[in-house]
């Protein structure tokens, strides 16, 4: 190719408002300037594979230097400069990968699946529950929750919804059987605020009283409609919708007396119990 018919290469891609980027240099260098991701992207990005405890060490990297290769060779760069060891607790399961595909071949193709499930013992060996139980669900959706993917599905044998870390699935395996139809009204939003969220079962409207500082915590976990109002200088008083269950009375023990619950008595006096069992 020669010069001018390069310079209206060049040109016409310029004016089809392609990003064409020119480093003045001796010959001048063109490249493709504009990327399926910016930088902010990608390091977003990078950060969930590399803090997620679901994706193992090994394949954490792998993705990683995918997502890298996304950028061009300076920004790759500065990306790799700013990948820091997290430190987390990572799965040591390598079937991660063929699980979640097996799992999402099932519900695209509306079938059940079987799989065992993985525990732990005493000296961290893994066993499989129930001496090798053989567990059947309609698998509807997969759910991240802290860092840990769930399948959530219609149970065969508890003839109700259920959750199940996939890391801990073992033998997975689609079945030339139908799903379930989801139960009318089923949403998954709904059903993961209950089982994850301290709301399983019948809600109860709990008074806390919190300080001042931990204002930001209320709205983490009840959200910015959170109905709060001033109770004296260094506290506050707030509403929330809960389950009254160990799950909730835990998320208040975390934060040592800076939140104590007020009302309902009920409410009292099973987190004081609660607290006096700890002590015997």
């Amino acid at each position: 190719m020669d010069r001018k018919t390069f310079r209206e290469d060049i040109n016409f891609f310029c004016n089809m408002g392609c990003d064409i980027v020119t480093i003045k240099s001796s010959p001048n260098q063109f490249f493709w300037g504009e990327r399926l991701f910016e930088i902010p992207e990608l390091k977003l990005l990078i950060d969930a594979v590399a803090s997620s405890r679901f994706i193992t060490e090994k394949r954490s990297r792998v993705l990683i230097k995918k997502l890298t290769s996304l950028a061009s060779e300076n920004q790759r760069q500065e990306l790799e400069r700013h990948i820091a060891a997290t430190g987390r607790a990572k799965t040591d399961n390598k079937r991660i990968y063929y699980i979640v595909d097996t799992i999402t071949d099932a519900i695209n193709s509306g079938a059940k699946i079987q799989f065992q499930y993985l525990e732990y013992n005493s000296r961290k060996e893994k066993i499989l529950r129930n001496d090798g139980e053989i567990y059947k669900i309609s698998p509807y959706t997969l759910y991240w929750n802290e860092d840990f993917y769930y399948v959530v599905g219609y149970s065969d044998k508890r003839e109700k919804i259920t959750a199940f870390r996939v890391d801990r699935l073992h033998n997975t395996l689609v079945l030339d059987e139908k799903q379930e139809p989801k139960p009318d009204g089923f949403d998954v939003a709904d059903y993961a605020k209950k089982i994850f969220q301290m709301y399983d079962g019948e809600e109860t409207v709990v008074t806390l009283e919190c300080e001042n500082a931990l204002m930001k915590y209320i709205i983490d976990r009840f959200g910015m409609e959170v109905d709060t109002e001033e109770r004296t200088e260094t506290t506050f008083a707030a509403k929330v919708s809960v389950t009254l269950s160990p799950t909730f009375y835990g998320w208040v023990f975390q934060f040592e007396g800076k939140i104590k619950i007020i009302e309902p008595k009920r409410a009292v006096a099973e987190y004081s119990d609660m607290l006096r069992q700890q002590l015997e």
